[in-house]
């Protein structure tokens, strides 16, 4: 059955025609979860000239989740939504080979088309006035705000193509011309009383046990043969539940899809008396044609690719593996949901390495490099601490203290 989707656009002009941008979000319907989104900074351009490109940005967002899926387009642009309905004719020249462009992204039967207020489009707006401040500034509108009030930065960089940022799902979805991989960033440093800020939520992060691979320090990520967790994983994964329950500060449980994390949020719900909830954003990387490998093993078939690897973060593994930057992208963004939807709690995410890494790095606003310099045991918990002025604290790191060997 084909997934439902609402994607929110809106575009502006600072002048019309002015500075303008343009803003798209996905959302699912049932939740309101906010599953992708896009903004771009367009240069001089009129109000529908920006609001065309972001409903075209956003179509293209949904295509990428699911080229399947029906669509409800909602927009607080009169002349788009009629247009595109086919209820007015178009008669601009700047607006037919956009309107033309719109109806390629998906079927027609697929789309439909609802006005709203402005005030019920405010994501969209927020974004396209975030893409223009970009622009404004120089610089690209970056993917990675928080919903829960965590900044979104910019970094100085020529212009771009539309950054989209899927929220969920395989992290090399969107289109190679329409995504660009931007690193999310660390929230801004700053100090505030703890009881003006409120609880923070918290997040504890535990690494799956070990498989018949970890000892032998193979590539494993979410692209091979997804092992179970080995006797000494299963051992693991109930020392780590007893070692969870004897602290007793857990709300709720969240698990990587992977079936080692499955099995070792089993053991440690069971202990506590939660259900676990599955994140498809807490998957490890998608280790290619390396999968399997040691490291050794890499170096000797792919050793071009693996010193590439090494050096930047956007480079992929051989055969179609996932980048360090687009898994940071993905874990930013659930980290965004999971504290917008656990706000103020203590939440278990059981998951694996890289994701843990990303999570401790953004947290310290760490270069991407050093995920190569943090040490990461099988089961091992690590924790960071959320407050709600946007800043993160580090809490733990690696601890082992409750495995017996």
């Amino acid at each position: 059955m084909a997934n439902r989707f609402i994607v929110e656009a809106d575009g502006g002009s600072r002048g019309n025609p002015g500075p303008a941008g343009y803003g798209a979000v996905v959302l699912d319907p049932v939740t309101g979860e906010a599953l992708a989104e896009a903004a771009e900074y367009i240069g001089t351009a009129t109000n529908n000239v920006a609001e065309y490109k972001g409903l075209i940005a956003g179509l293209k967002a949904a295509k990428a989740l699911d080229p399947e899926a029906t669509v409800q387009v909602r927009m607080d642009s009169k002349l788009v939504v009629e247009q595109m309905s086919g209820r007015w004719k178009i008669k601009h020249p700047d607006m037919k080979p956009l309107a033309a462009e719109a109806r390629g992204v998906l079927p027609a039967g697929q789309v439909t088309y609802q006005w709203i207020p402005r005030e019920k489009n405010k994501h969209a707006d927020r974004l396209a006035n975030e893409a223009m401040d970009a622009g404004k500034a120089g610089k690209r509108w970056e993917p990675g705000a928080s919903a829960a009030g965590l900044h979104t930065r910019m970094t100085p960089e020529p212009a771009a193509p539309v950054s989209a940022a899927p929220l969920s799902g395989s992290a090399g979805a969107a289109d190679a011309g329409t995504a660009a991989l931007a690193e999310p960033k660390a929230a801004p440093v700053g100090w505030a009383a703890p009881a003006d800020l409120g609880a923070p939520t918290t997040f504890v992060l535990l690494r799956h046990g070990e498989t018949a691979l970890t000892p032998q320090k193979r590539f494993s990520g979410s692209g091979g043969s997804d092992p179970e967790l080995s006797p000494a994983g299963r051992r693991q994964a109930e020392q780590a539940a007893a070692a969870l329950a004897a602290r007793g500060t857990v709300q709720a449980v969240v698990s990587s899809p992977v079936r080692r994390c499955r099995e070792t949020a089993a053991a440690v719900a069971a202990r506590l008396g939660l259900e676990v909830r599955i994140d498809e954003g807490l998957r490890e990387a998608d280790f290619g044609a390396w999968e399997g490998l040691t490291f050794a093993e890499v170096r000797e078939r792919y050793p071009d690719d693996l010193d590439a690897w090494l050096a930047s973060s956007k480079a992929a593994p051989t055969g179609g593996g996932e980048s360090f930057a687009a898994v940071a992208r993905r874990v930013a963004l659930s980290r965004d949901k999971l504290i917008a939807r656990y706000a103020g709690r203590t939440v278990l995410l059981v998951t694996h390495v890289t994701p843990v890494k990303t999570l401790v790095r953004l947290a310290l606003g760490a270069p991407p490099e050093s995920l190569f310099r943090m040490e990461l045991s099988a089961a091992s918990l690590s924790a960071v601490a959320y407050y709600a002025d946007g800043n993160a604290s580090l809490r733990l790191l690696n601890d082992t203290s409750h495995l017996r060997h």
